[in-house]
């Protein structure tokens, strides 16, 4: 009996013979085309920066922070292949048309999926086990959507800008393209960067001005800027009004001068030593020269630290020498910390020097940040510091910026302020008077300095004790008084 085959079906039992992998890859090819598919190289070096971004931090991270570092960093490694394709083509004088075999392509992809996952899911522990010793909630799933979404169109954003910026460079040439780029550079040296430069410091001026109306004028005697004071209310800036209205209840002496009290450093520096003396400063049994940080804050914390020390019995001074955030001065105006801290210090100790050795308070160096650099710049080594001073504590002092010997140390392991150097790239930190508050990562060489110089954002945004935030024993850390020496 014969068996007819109808056609477009086949006998039962009979599913032919398999098809061919050409088959596959061609059916593959027709429903997503090669060129589709990003370059093996192209998909590597992404994802390699995408995990680079997601080794560990010091600070627990928001989902915007981590977002735009990741999009930012896997389109400038993705910039940098680019170029170095184009050097190559140039040099080689090769036209880089080689398609690689699509099947290459969809496993580089799909070996990025997998490794990307896995590198999420231990940056996803990493940053409970941060938050755990914090206080703070851990993430979950919309977290990570939102890091995901976010370093997706950051990345797209920064890769079209600079496509279009490398279209029009082809356009322009060679030598139209560096003229232009030269155009461009002096333009932003001369023109635009001291507008925005003068723009800045308005602002800061201005924000100093401004006389916040939570910040009530103190009655007391003891305080700078009271009706008693040879120092006006409004000139000592917002963070000195800040600083001698709170704690006015207690019975400390808080002495502040600000930049707009007197012309130059010389002579704010004498009318400090004059306000304190007329609160009665000098008859207190301690006197702490607080060096503050850039824009002129001093730390709450650090101020009833040192009543508590002392049981009030001591008084606190300070002097003005910046508007700035502290990394600004840093960068552009280290020097006024150095001068502004010597010109305070020398002028505090010589007014002690001419009492009586019986009544003669104890005088000690305190700063945090900017603080501590301007505060240790004045000591020549511990020896000149035991000298002069019957201690100093350096409170978050920036890594390799402070002469730490001879000087209590308050740091803690999460402040990046801590870790950040440029020596951070190629060697491990120094946190051996570092208190360990939060789990330490890893040191890797180039990566560990991006992660800090992220965390730098916001170290200020935690409680007291971790990132760049200290509490109460900045104060009682303060040593005794040797008066042998």
């Amino acid at each position: 009996m014969s068996t007819t085959t109808v056609l477009g079906t086949r006998p039962p039992g009979d599913y032919g013979s398999p098809v061919p992998a050409s088959a596959l890859r061609r059916a593959f090819a027709t429903t997503i085309p090669v060129s589709a598919l990003p370059r093996a190289s192209s998909t590597i070096v992404v994802t390699l920066c995408v995990l680079a971004s997601l080794t560990p931090s010091l600070l627990p991270r928001s989902a915007l922070t981590q977002a735009l570092f990741t999009g930012v960093f896997a389109a400038a490694g993705l910039g940098m292949l680019v170029l170095a394709r184009r050097l190559r083509q140039v040099l080689t004088r090769s036209s880089g048309s080689r398609v690689p075999r699509e099947s290459v392509r969809l496993l580089a992809l799909l070996g990025a999926m997998v490794t990307t996952t896995w590198a999420m899911v231990a940056a996803d522990h990493w940053q409970d086990s941060l938050r755990q010793v914090m206080g703070m909630s851990s993430v979950g799933p919309g977290h990570w959507m939102q890091v995901i979404l976010g370093a997706v169109a950051t990345f797209v954003v920064v890769v079209a800008a600079g496509a279009t910026v490398a279209s029009v460079a082809h356009r322009l040439g060679w030598i139209g393209s560096a003229t232009t780029a030269v155009v461009l550079a002096t333009g932003l040296q001369l023109v635009a960067g001291p507008a925005v430069w003068e723009m800045m410091s308005r602002s800061y001026s201005d924000s100093n001005d401004v006389v916040d109306v939570s910040s009530q004028r103190p009655m007391s005697a003891a305080r700078a800027g009271s009706p008693e004071s040879v120092v006006s209310w409004e000139s000592l800036g917002r963070q000195g009004r800040r600083f001698v209205a709170a704690g006015e209840q207690s019975g400390s002496i808080r002495t502040y001068v600000g930049m707009n009290s007197a012309p130059d450093v010389k002579s704010r520096a004498a009318l400090t030593v004059s306000e304190l003396e007329r609160a009665g400063g000098f008859a207190r049994s301690a006197i702490v020269v607080t060096v503050p940080t850039g824009s002129g804050w001093i730390d709450e914390n650090a101020a009833e630290g040192f009543e508590d020390r002392f049981d009030d019995d001591v008084a606190i001074v300070g002097l003005q020498y910046s508007y700035a955030p502290s990394w600004i001065t840093f960068v552009f105006g280290r020097s006024a910390a150095d001068e502004s801290a010597a010109a305070l210090f020398d002028a505090v100790a010589d007014r002690i020097t001419a009492l009586p050795d019986a009544i003669r308070p104890a005088l000690y160096v305190y700063g945090q940040s900017l603080g501590s650099v301007g505060g240790s710049a004045q000591f020549a080594d511990a020896a000149d510091l035991g000298r002069r001073a019957c201690g100093a504590l350096w409170a978050g002092p920036p890594a390799g910026s402070v002469m730490t010997d001879g000087a209590t140390v308050l740091a803690n392991t999460s402040d990046p302020v801590v870790w950040w150097s440029p020596d951070l790239i190629l060697r491990r930190p120094d946190l051996s008077r570092a208190v360990a508050d939060a789990p330490v990562p890893q040191w890797i060489p180039g990566l560990t300095f991006l992660q800090a110089s992220v965390d730098l954002v916001s170290a200020l945004n935690f409680p007291a004790g971790h990132g760049h935030r200290y509490g109460k024993e900045q104060g009682t850390a303060l040593p005794d008084c040797d008066l042998t020496r």
